[in-house]
């Protein structure tokens, strides 16, 4: 069992180390979840939400700490100090759903097209789950999938990113308190072969990360003929229109793009602008942006931190370089500072851009806001639909009817009016899908995404006379 180094994101040194798994190590963990598996499934709904309950107490006497080794993770993200919280609404919320959920999947009735026929259903769960998580929001990412698998019935094989592990560690500490829990949710720690040895032994996956580890862990999956359940980013556009409130429309922008140093699957990408305000939108966005603090030094303040992974600097600092290259101009931000250790980009707004640049057709995963003006309503739907990716976007309009209906045309699977950023308003009403490369498989948010980890069965009783073959007559033969 080899040792990785963690890197600190606010000094750019390790301060943390840890075991990485091997195949052997991910089997016997897999085996054992597995064998305690049918007992947690047998509890029932209403069992498992006892336990559950529990759980949350744990969770709840130690939010803060969870809060700190988030914060720890990301280099002080201010969503990260409030993670123990998100984490009780989380439970808190499926102690509510999960018995509805089972109770919308309940069936018992007689058959329409055969009526002496009774129809029940039955729900199987997939003995053991496959979560692989991501560095960006790390406890918030893993438990968006592992929570309602457990509350389905499956037991839960985490593996964390290894550049974000602090948190899980400590989460695992309120998991042990509740020992039914423990012996059906786990976690193995390392790299992306540890990934593969958790789909080699699950039964279903749920990843989330970049599109090209996405696409190689629906090869595996594929190979394996097992179900998964992929969400690999966005490159989410806002349309602003010619009616549109400026503060409004600025403030919204770039809150939506720069929040958490814009590593957020949906932050606002790409920004198309009326043609009539663009100018004046661009002097009041740069002014706010401006006006952005770092948090370089104090993590509780500030509004920007540093780059959680130090090399997505490179990446989004690669995306401005081509945009400059191309013919694009940097009216603020623009370049990676390095202080005490961490990698920080203040807020940077680009103008003159055009979709032949990675920073309009590539995910950045930076606090980037380029900016495009468009000439009438048809074309921004175009520009805003001409994207591999489709999971969210954005309109600000004058009025929330002008919105909406310019939403309605745009290919993403969530659509924010008259703001950004408002993907929480939807966690416990209804699943929503992504478009193109965006996601893959059942939503991952609303009660029915408990579903995703449920096999339905039907029994079907006879309670009439059987057919007797030698009744059977061909319809139609003559005979």
């Amino acid at each position: 069992m080899g040792k990785l180094e963690v890197i600190n994101p606010r000094t750019g040194r390790a301060d943390h180390a840890i075991a990485a798994a091997t195949q052997q190590d991910v089997a016997q963990k897999a085996a054992a979840l597995r064998a305690a598996q049918p007992e947690w499934e047998a509890m029932g709904v209403g069992g498992r939400c006892a336990v559950m309950a529990r759980w949350l107490n744990a969770v709840k006497a130690r939010a803060a700490d969870i809060g700190e080794a988030d914060a720890h993770d990301t280099g002080g993200c201010h969503t990260s100090y409030i993670q123990g919280f998100i984490t009780m609404g989380n439970i808190g919320g499926w102690l509510e759903d999960a018995p509805k959920a089972f109770a919308a999947l309940d069936y018992d009735a007689m058959s329409p097209s055969m009526p002496s026929v009774r129809v029940q259903s039955q729900v199987v769960a997939y003995p053991l789950v496959g979560v692989i998580s991501p560095w960006n929001a790390p406890l918030m990412l893993a438990l968006l999938d592992a929570v309602p698998a457990l509350f389905a019935g499956s037991a839960v094989l985490l593996k964390p990113s290894e550049v974000t592990p602090r948190v899980i560690e400590t989460l695992f500490e309120t998991v042990r308190e509740v020992p039914e829990l423990a012996q059906v949710f786990d976690y193995v720690m390392g790299a992306g072969d540890v990934g593969q040895a958790v789909i080699g032994e699950a039964d279903t996956i749920c990843f989330t990360g970049s599109v090209p580890t996405g696409r190689k862990v629906a090869m595996a999956c594929a190979e394996r003929l097992i179900p998964c359940h992929l969400e690999l980013g966005g490159k989410d556009p806002c349309i602003v229109t010619a009616s549109a409130d400026l503060d409004r429309a600025t403030t919204a922008v770039l809150r939506g793009a720069v929040y958490a140093t814009g590593q957020v699957c949906y932050s606002v990408e790409r920004v198309y602008v009326a043609r009539d305000i663009h100018d004046a939108f661009v002097a009041m966005l740069v002014e706010k942006a401006k006006a952005v603090r770092l948090n370089s030094d104090n993590p509780r303040g500030g509004h920007i931190g540093p780059f959680t992974h130090g090399p997505q600097a490179d990446i989004v600092a690669g995306h401005i370089e081509d945009a400059v290259a191309k013919g694009a101009k940097v009216q603020c931000g623009g370049e990676i500072e390095n202080i005490d250790g961490g990698r920080y980009l203040r807020p940077t707004v680009l103008t003159g851009v055009t979709h032949d640049m990675a920073i309009m057709q590539e995910e950045t995963f930076g606090p980037t806001i380029p900016i495009m003006a468009y000439d009438d309503v048809d074309e921004a739907v175009r520009l805003a639909n001409d994207t591999r990716f489709g999971l969210t976007a954005s309109v600000i309009a004058g009025d929330e009817e002008e919105a909406e209906g310019i939403g309605r045309r745009l290919n993403a699977g969530g659509i924010f009016l008259q703001d950004t950023f408002l993907t929480f308003a939807k966690m416990r009403t209804f699943g929503t899908d992504s478009f193109g490369w965006s996601g893959h498989g059942a939503p991952r948010i609303g009660p029915e995404s408990l579903r995703r980890f449920l096999r339905r069965k039907s029994l079907l009783t006879q309670t009439g006379d059987v057919a007797d073959i030698q009744n059977d007559h061909h319809l139609g033969d003559g005979r």
